[in-house]
This record gives structure tokens, sequence and C-alpha cells, in this order.
């Protein structure tokens, strides 16, 4: 069973910066295709950036609205880890953010904001920005 563990969430001051870890075990991370999700409280779990697998000279990347232009996602397969570098943070930002991991035969998923198309989820890590 592959585990997902996310780190490097907490409280931060509006404007601030967050880089947010999901670390995979197993010796599959290359072959997924790779997501955050956040969940804040009474609302429903949201995409948040999705990374395929590494493809030379290709932009395998897509983000939220909520979200693009202030975020970085990227992935480092020597070291089975994701990061989601979060800038100029929002109030409206707060939430639990959650990676997933989905087994891939392309580069990609289709369409990465369906949740159900993932095989593993971590518990993830809280993101508190305070206005």
């Amino acid at each position: 069973q592959v585990q997902l563990v996310e780190s490097g969430g907490g409280l931060v001051q509006a404007g601030g910066s967050l880089r947010l870890s999901c670390t995979a075990s197993g010796h599959a991370f290359r072959s997924y295709a790779l997501s955050w999700f956040r969940q804040a409280p009474g609302k429903e779990r949201e995409f948040v950036a999705h990374i395929g697998r590494s493809a030379p000279n290709t932009v395998l990347a897509d983000y939220a609205d909520s979200v693009k232009g202030r975020s970085t996602i990227s992935r480092d397969n020597d070291k089975n880890t994701m990061y989601l570098q979060l800038n100029n943070l929002k109030p409206e930002d707060t939430a639990r953010y959650s990676c997933a991991a989905a087994i891939v035969h392309g580069l990609r998923l289709r369409d990465p904001r369906i949740q159900h198309e993932y095989n593993y989820w971590g518990q993830g890590t809280q993101v508190t920005v305070s206005s």
C-alpha cells in the first residue's frame, strides 16, 4: 500500500508564502500523476493543482483558477516528493491540503479534477492564513 505524507502547512499572514511537500512510499513514484486538493471547513474538497509524469520539454502542470499565478507545482522523482509553492496567500486559501496520486499509462490524467480517478490519498496538512 502506498502512503502519501504531506508536510509544510502552518499559520501564515496574508501575503505570505508556504511550500507544501508530499512524500510517497514505495518505488513507483515516477509512474504517478499527482495533484493537490484542499478542503475548507463546511466546503467540498476542491482541486488545486496537477502535475503529470515527467517528460522532456513538456509542461504538464494544471492549476485551479483560484491559485493560478500564485502557485507552482513541481516534483522530484529522486526524492519521491511533490511540492506546492503557494505565494501571496489569502485568507480564502485556508484549508486542509491533501495530495493524491493516480496510476496513469500516459503522462497525466485527462481530467485531474475528477477525484475518483486517484488511487492514493494523503491525510493532509493544515494551512491557515490570517488577515
